[in-house]
């Protein structure tokens, strides 16, 4: 597996076992949502620097997001639309 999956699914899994949205963990790291969606997609990798603020906020270790990860959490299933 890349590594960058592996960063990715562990952030997801840490975010998502935390209890937090996106826009809140964006929100106490200073980025745009956008950017966190980017990490747990793979379209783009963080920084070290990036990683140990990402780490403090999910109050782990840094390194945890190099632990091969289990298998990934899969999205949410899509909203039920009301019938009228």
């Amino acid at each position: 597996m890349k590594l960058r999956t592996v960063v990715a699914q562990n952030l997801r899994r840490m975010r998502y076992n935390k209890g937090m949205s996106q826009e809140e963990l964006a929100a106490q790291a200073g980025l745009y949502r956008t950017y966190v969606g980017h990490l747990e997609r793979e379209v783009h990798s963080p920084t070290v620097d990036m990683l140990e603020k990402l780490a403090e906020i999910l109050d782990v270790a840094p390194t945890d997001f190099f632990i091969d990860p289990p298998p990934p959490i899969p999205d949410r299933p899509a909203r039920k639309r009301k019938r009228s």
